[in-house]
């Protein structure tokens, strides 16, 4: 298996980022197999969504309205609401894993490969790019 992390700042705010590129730029010489994406932290998941036509902010919402930035939650280290963080990744898990062929991966037209943080106690995160032959 071929691995690489790669690092990304998704700043002081929820962020909803793009890694199509870069998976894409990560598995061009690859022939063919499985790109796997994971994003080792307790409060950041990997989500496939279309972005650029409000789908993100669409995503952010929902999970506002799921996951309140309010005190009800027991995990309350950080900024109000931090425990809901917490709790995201098992709505939107830390991974997702894409077909690649011929070194290009088989998302649908309006798919992207996402970042999605909504700790904005913590704006450095490592993404994990592996690829395992097929």
């Amino acid at each position: 298996m071929d691995t690489e992390t790669r690092p990304y700042r998704t700043g002081d705010r929820e962020a909803v980022l793009d890694l199509t590129r870069d998976a894409a730029a990560y598995v061009a010489d690859k022939g063919d197999g499985l790109l796997h994406v994971f994003v080792p932290h307790a409060t950041a998941g990997i989500a496939i969504i279309e972005t650029g036509a409000g789908s993100d902010d669409d995503l952010l919402s929902a999970l506002a309205d799921l996951l309140p930035a309010d005190d009800r939650w027991r995990h309350r280290h950080g900024s109000r609401g931090h425990g809901r963080s917490h709790v995201m990744p098992a709505l939107v898990p830390p991974y997702a894993t894409v077909p690649v062929v011929g070194g290009r991966l088989l998302l649908g037209t309006w798919q992207s490969i996402c970042l999605v943080d909504l700790n904005v106690d913590n704006s450095e995160r490592e993404v994990r790019f592996s690829f395992l032959a097929g």
